[in-house]
């Protein structure tokens, strides 16, 4: 496993760009590919959680969990907190932009779908998270993102705060 944290200037040697705020997202050209992308904060200060979450109840359900969950799940060193991924879908027509635009929409509340990574928006400032994204033309975003994951595990010891899986098992 790795022995380095996944910083931003880690993602950006990898190849991840972007690394702008929720509320920048649609003014930016987030590719149409499949790929991955992580939710970082932008500093190390500690986090103040809100008693309930501002994200959009979807199929009727309340996205907000205790302080007591969202403090378990805290890596107080880590700067990514989510680490996500976005298919094509079967029409070939979804990617990074429609996952991300999903995302941001569902952190502002909307009814929308993306379920993962809702810890984020109990964070007090949640609008100041950066996202960065890296298309994956040539691999499943999937084993990138399980593999991602993986890579977090063996830094800190557990996930990143806002995953609450693993990702795809890794072969």
């Amino acid at each position: 496993m790795a022995d380095h944290a996944l910083t931003r200037e880690i993602l950006t040697d990898r190849g991840f760009s972007g690394f702008v705020p929720f509320s920048e997202l649609n003014k930016v050209g987030v590719p149409l590919d499949a790929g991955v992308y992580v939710v970082m904060r932008p500093d190390p200060s500690d986090p103040v959680f809100l008693p309930r979450s501002p994200a959009g109840r979807f199929k009727g359900r309340d996205p907000s969990v205790s302080h007591d969950a969202l403090a378990d799940a805290w890596v107080g060193e880590a700067m990514v907190l989510y680490v996500g991924k976005a298919t094509t879908g079967k029409s070939g027509r979804r990617g990074l932009r429609k996952r991300l635009d999903e995302y941001r929409r569902h952190g502002v509340g909307e009814a929308v779908g993306h379920w993962g990574g809702r810890y984020v928006w109990q964070l007090a400032a949640s609008d100041s998270l950066l996202i960065g994204w890296l298309p994956t033309p040539e691999r499943d975003p999937g084993e990138v993102e399980a593999q991602l994951i993986a890579e977090f595990i063996g830094v800190h010891g557990k996930r990143p705060f806002a995953n609450r899986n693993r990702g795809r098992l890794i072969k």
